[in-house]
């Protein structure tokens, strides 16, 4: 009876995730009305937040019990116990691409939970060309014959911003969820775009320590309107996780998986696709010591193998991961390192 209760509790949120059918027509209509679905658009969101969990590969739906839940799967805001701050700086590509990221969790009560996250992707000296071209034939017309002006030569710098803004409740002890509001400016050069979108999640634990995680990913599709009259729309994307915590002694192993579900037409790119339908994963697991000591390893959705580490102090932890490009050569390969501070005064 009291597993009956907790279900029916939480049956509204299950049926919003159900909606998702739904979405996918409107994402026709809207197409039908003029609106452009960018593949990639907002594809910054999509890189991850946290050394814990781009060192397990990104499979962290069901894991994220700390502040960057905000990220991840806001229902796992309700596993922050006391307020806590995280940082983490990653550059990517040979140093050419700057990726920042902040975050901030404060329990409200014993069942609620705010957070605040801010993303900030941005590569600078950017080359423009297209007043510094030479044309020696004097037809007018772009040729082989083409040179550059160096002098004419001008510079500009693209920066992406996301601010989140979440909430989270405990139901039950077994069941939570939560919700994103997310804020977007993008910026190329003089032109810039805003937006704004939301997100939904559920976190549910049927046993022991057994997690099942979802996380609608711009639920309602997020728009952003450019200045130069186009509006972008990012469809849907749906993440769903298991996670289970075996503890062997001092050790405990934690296999996770998630599997990510879009709309976006990504064909080739994904791991199985079906028309604009498609499907991919991240695994990965974590290895941790008395709680003091962490390794992990994983594989994500953009083929790329992880590894990391952890190290829990009083009140911080700093946690390291490492990526490289599978089947892409001149990229370079990515370390992230973030700290978080958790404040667990009593008082």
């Amino acid at each position: 009876m009291v597993r009956s209760r907790s279900i029916h509790k939480y049956s509204s949120l299950v049926s919003s995730l159900l909606a998702v059918p739904i979405l996918f027509c409107l994402t026709s209509t809207a197409a039908a009305q003029g609106l452009t679905f960018a593949k990639y658009s907002n594809d910054f969101l999509s890189i991850g937040v946290g050394g814990r969990a781009l060192g397990m590969g990104s499979a962290y739906t069901a894991v994220a019990n700390d502040v960057t839940a905000g990220y991840w799967n806001p229902a796992g805001l309700t596993g922050v116990k006391y307020p806590e701050i995280m940082l983490m700086h990653d550059q990517r590509y040979s140093d050419i691409v700057s990726y920042n990221y902040g975050a901030v969790a404060l329990p409200l009560t014993k069942t609620e939970t705010v957070g605040l996250s801010a993303i900030v992707l941005s590569v600078s000296g950017i080359p423009n060309t297209l007043n510094a071209l030479i044309n020696y034939d004097g037809s007018g017309v772009l040729s082989p014959t083409n040179r550059l002006d160096y002098s004419k030569i001008t510079f500009f710098n693209a920066t992406d911003v996301a601010v989140i803004g979440s909430y989270a409740k405990r139901v039950t002890d077994d069941f939570s969820y939560g919700a994103n509001v997310k804020f977007i400016r993008r910026s190329i050069g003089s032109t810039y775009g805003t937006g704004i979108g939301f997100d939904i999640g559920a976190l549910y634990k049927p046993f022991g320590n057994f997690r099942l995680g979802a996380n609608l990913q711009n639920a309602t599709t997020t728009v952003v309107a450019w200045t130069t009259g186009t509006t972008e729309l990012t469809t849907p994307t749906l993440a769903a996780g298991a996670a289970y915590m075996l503890p062997i002694g001092p050790v405990s192993v934690t296999p996770a998986l998630d599997l990510l579900f879009n709309i976006d037409n990504l064909g080739a790119g994904s791991t199985v696709h079906l028309g604009p339908l498609s499907a991919d994963a991240n695994t990965g697991i974590e290895i941790n010591y008395k709680n003091v000591i962490a390794i992990r390893a994983g594989y994500n959705d953009v083929k790329q193998f992880t590894v990391g580490a952890g190290i829990h102090l009083p009140k911080l932890i700093i946690d390291y991961s490492f990526a490289r490009f599978a089947y892409a050569d001149g990229l370079g390969d990515t370390h992230r390192i973030s700290l978080e501070l958790i404040l667990d005064n009593s008082k």
